[in-house]
């Protein structure tokens, strides 16, 4: 984590979630007080997967929950109102349900299946796209985003993106993130957003 981080925060991720799963509370407690001050240091938001119990511990910018994690509406009580708090959605039912809740942003996907989220077949992009046109809260796209085809996603009308495997998978972390965020900005830059 020690080099990862800040190489891939100098190639422009903009926000960052500590999500090990495998790992023991203590074991990411201790993650995460080496990842805050890192990503505060660069003006990024730092959130953390699933607890915020240890979002509150750590004073981190909020958390990110799924479907059978503890509610948004814990999340809150435990974090307050500014805090971010994202919730994961893969069904237009759950995306239902999902903007009855006090979210700041919520997660589609994943668009393809991904090894981030074993045995969980892909929703394909038509459910992002749907579901960000039915939200004024941002909807970021999980599953197999990289440099190859964010400028598609962003053309479908999709703006937010979870990037996983295309930087923890890279030999040069930094150079990777730099080339999805250029692919990105210049699929921004020629996009005219409705007025």
């Amino acid at each position: 984590m020690g080099d990862f981080l800040p190489a891939v925060l100098r190639g422009g991720v903009d926000v960052v979630q500590l999500r090990e799963k495998t790992l023991d509370l203590e074991a990411q407690r201790a993650m995460a007080l080496v990842m805050k001050p890192i990503c505060r240091s660069f003006g990024v938001p730092f959130i953390v997967n699933d607890s915020p119990e240890l979002a509150a511990g750590v004073g981190a910018d909020g958390v990110h929950v799924g479907q059978e994690d503890v509610s948004v509406d814990r999340c809150r009580q435990l974090l307050g109102d500014a805090a971010i708090v994202g919730l994961s959605t893969h069904s237009s039912d759950e995306f239902d349900r999902a903007l009855q809740e006090n979210a700041s942003y919520f997660s589609a996907g994943p668009i393809e299946p991904t090894p981030t989220k074993p045995g969980r077949s892909g929703t394909g992009i038509d459910y992002a796209v749907a579901s960000q046109e039915r939200s004024i809260r941002p909807v970021f796209v999980t599953g197999g985003v990289n440099a190859s085809n964010v400028g598609a996603l962003v053309a479908a009308g999709l703006r937010h993106f979870v990037v996983v495997r295309a930087l923890t998978e890279a030999s040069d972390p930094e150079a990777s993130a730099r080339s999805v965020r250029d692919a990105l900005d210049t699929a921004l830059a020629m996009t005219v957003e409705p007025t």
